[in-house]
């Protein structure tokens, strides 16, 4: 196993934004939620994180490992970079060849984004078989977990600031809004009714892919729920999944442990 003294930074780079953590031994010491930027440089994102390290007290050199999640290509070049000269480390990317400890039930397992990937290892090892993860991000992706631990597949919806940026954009006379929840179902201006179809919307299309799960996989599954605006939606579904925000950053951790002890025994 790895050393209890491993300080492990993890990034999971996602469409719209970037999950920063760092791990000493099981524990997250720190976490940090950043807006993802294609135009970033290495010593930008360097700069920020060693910046973020300071606000906490932690040392950039008290980091032995740096595990990276991302489902934008071309920052990976970028991440690789700002690891060598900002922790003097290569960075272990999620993706072909990595140990996960999962079979993946999917057509083409390469189409499995990253953050899934975590998303489904930390999930399994966290609170078991099966289980559906539901992750509020730029999309609302819904991912199956068997009873074993593989991977049966999963959905993939159109996320709830996607929506709302579609109404703005595509109805002239619709403003931008506030995803929130309103004070009533029944919208009595403007905003208030595109709050009400966008919340609610929300979790109608959670509740009802979940119902159909249950059914698909006899009824006995649990749900975890993650990602930026999991504890609006989830706090008013009827399955009242637990929200765990740390989830994916805890997948990352695990899979770095299983890599660095198959490299230990080779």
């Amino acid at each position: 196993m790895p050393s209890s003294n491993t300080n492990l930074l993890v990034l999971d780079v996602g469409n719209t934004n970037t999950s920063v953590g760092v791990f000493h031994g099981k524990t997250l010491r720190a976490q940090w939620r950043l807006t993802t930027s294609r135009e970033q440089t290495a010593d930008e994102y360097g700069i920020l994180i060693r910046n973020l390290f300071s606000l906490d007290g932690l040392g950039t050199g008290e980091v032995t490992g740096v595990m990276v999640a991302s489902v934008v290509p071309p920052l990976n070049a970028v991440l690789e970079e700002m690891s060598r000269k900002y922790f003097r480390l290569d960075p272990v990317f999620l993706g072909p060849g990595t140990r996960t400890g999962i079979a993946i039930h999917y057509d083409n397992p390469l189409e499995v984004g990253a953050d899934r990937i975590a998303n489904s290892v930390a999930a399994f090892e966290k609170y078991g078989g099966p289980c559906v993860i539901v992750d509020f991000g730029t999309a609302i992706t819904f991912d199956v977990i068997s009873e074993k631990g593989d991977y049966l597949g999963g959905i993939i919806a159109p996320g709830i600031g996607i929506s709302a940026e579609a109404l703005f954009e595509r109805a002239a006379r619709l403003p931008r809004v506030e995803v929130r929840e309103p004070a009533r179902v029944i919208g009595t201006n403007t905003v208030g009714s595109m709050q009400s179809g966008l919340f609610y919307g929300s979790v109608g299309l959670m509740d009802g892919i979940l119902d159909r799960l249950a059914a698909e996989l006899g009824g006995k599954m649990k749900v975890i729920a993650t990602g930026g605006q999991a504890p609006l939606v989830a706090a008013a579904s009827k399955y009242k999944p637990p929200v765990d925000s740390s989830l994916t950053l805890e997948g990352l951790r695990i899979i770095y442990e299983r890599n660095a002890s198959a490299a230990r025994r080779k």
